[in-house]
């Protein structure tokens, strides 16, 4: 068969096309990701991400920001206005669709393309797949648009990216009043950070440090942050220093989520399934004897929960800060 001796791409296709036209795949129904591709078949993401292409380009799907890639109607007419996801440079002129912009649409590919549309996009692909999955072309194959007409909202891929990053931290704003103890305060933030990061893998690693980025929605955690430590005696120096030693703290342990999201993804193992892969190397390495500490500890196991990594941290984070501040630790 002509699926058969053609590149893997279309033989997955073709796998997906049988089952949406036979019925087990409905109209609505979520297709398969890109990272379920790369696990069901054993592909790359830039196979995976082709398959997806094709069947959005034979129509046979479309892109759902915040929910996925579903099964498209069957009943729809040419004299509706979905075709513009198979014909997207003729249906994107800046009159009619963008006038448009406030009426209601059944389908996000017929609504006028904006920013937020645009962001919310980048987001939904960095949150499943990492950040590297986005690119001006793939945001605008998952809005069904041409890649042209991103350029109108978004000058490249930082601008989208500051645009992302903005987006996020927006989603958790702190508490109008804030707790009077001050480690309250601190701990806190530091905690809605985490979900930040916990919630968006992609977002510690795009964050920089050393070349911070002007996110406008982030500046309120720095100021929170600088409040909560000035008030009780710290400088304004040392009070920053304090508030980037947290941030760095918690951005360092959250780098490893999409790290370990792309191996996941990659190998199709979870953490520990592949930590039992290397048992027998571990083993052969402790049996020299020459790190008892870790053979008790191999006897008895550990059990890496990021989550309890970063409690455990902050907690002696504040301790610290405590004793600078004159007080005893909390305990």
């Amino acid at each position: 068969m002509e699926e058969q001796a053609g590149p893997r791409y279309r033989r997955i296709v073709a796998e997906l096309r049988q089952r949406i036209e036979t019925g087990e795949l409905a109209p609505g129904d979520r297709v398969p990701s890109t990272r379920e591709i790369i696990r069901q078949w054993g592909v790359a993401m830039a196979t995976a991400t082709k398959v997806l292409t094709e069947l959005r380009r034979e129509g046979l799907v479309r892109a759902v920001p915040g929910v996925g890639t579903v099964v498209e109607a069957r009943d729809r007419t040419p004299s509706r206005p979905a075709p513009a996801t198979r014909r997207p440079t003729t249906a994107r002129p800046g009159t009619s669709s963008e006038a448009s912009a406030g009426a209601p649409s059944e389908t996000p590919s017929a609504q006028a393309l904006t920013l937020a549309r645009i962001v919310t996009a980048a987001i939904t692909v960095a949150d499943a797949e990492g950040l590297a999955a986005v690119s001006m072309r793939r945001v605008a194959a998952e809005l069904g648009v041409a890649t042209m007409s991103l350029y109108r909202h978004v000058a490249d891929k930082d601008a989208l990216l500051a645009r992302m990053m903005d987006t996020v931290f927006a989603e958790q704003p702190l508490p109008a009043d804030p707790p009077e103890d001050w480690r309250e305060q601190v701990e806190l933030a530091a905690r809605l950070l985490w979900k930040l990061f916990r919630r968006h893998p992609w977002l510690a690693p795009a964050l920089s440090v050393t070349r911070p980025q002007m996110i406008a929605a982030a500046l309120p955690f720095s100021e929170w942050m600088l409040s909560a430590l000035h008030t009780r005696g710290l400088d304004l120096a040392d009070a920053f220093t304090a508030h980037l030693m947290l941030f760095n703290y918690a951005r360092g342990i959250a780098v490893n989520l999409e790290t370990e999201q792309e191996a996941e993804a990659l190998s199709g193992l979870d953490s520990e399934e592949w930590m039992d892969t290397q048992v027998p190397a571990l083993q052969e390495i402790l049996a020299t004897g020459r790190f008892p500490m870790l053979s008790r500890l191999a006897m008895t196991g550990y059990d890496l929960d990021l989550d309890a990594l970063f409690d455990f941290g902050l907690q002696r984070l504040l301790d610290s800060l405590a004793t600078l501040l004159d007080e005893n630790p909390a305990r």
